[in-house]
């Protein structure tokens, strides 16, 4: 089963307000597999516009779990803090499949 990631660019506006959402989305994650791969407060565009000045890679074990992190209430209680503290991007990227053989 191939792996998932869930990409969030944030322009952050509040940085405690973005601390409380970090706080409540990690408790969000506990027992879900998911591991952080990637906090970047200056990613290299290579090409076209980026969005933000924080860029996240958060890494599932499958999209199914990815997405039952998303709708989880936990995590539903944090999107009010990131939505108040930063303008995001998020999106739900499946990884490849792993070859046979």
């Amino acid at each position: 089963m191939p792996k998932a990631y869930v990409i969030m660019t944030e322009a952050i506006r509040d940085e405690e307000g973005m601390a409380a959402y970090g706080k409540a989305s990690a408790a969000s994650m506990t027992g879900t597999g998911a591991r952080v791969r990637a906090v970047d407060h200056r990613p290299q565009v290579l090409e076209g516009e980026w969005h933000g000045d924080r860029t996240v890679v958060v890494e599932f074990d499958s999209v199914e779990a990815a997405r039952a992190w998303y709708e989880s209430a936990g995590y539903q209680e944090a999107i009010p803090l990131r939505q108040a503290a930063a303008v995001t991007n998020a999106v739900l990227v499946a990884g490849l499949s792993p070859r046979h053989g």
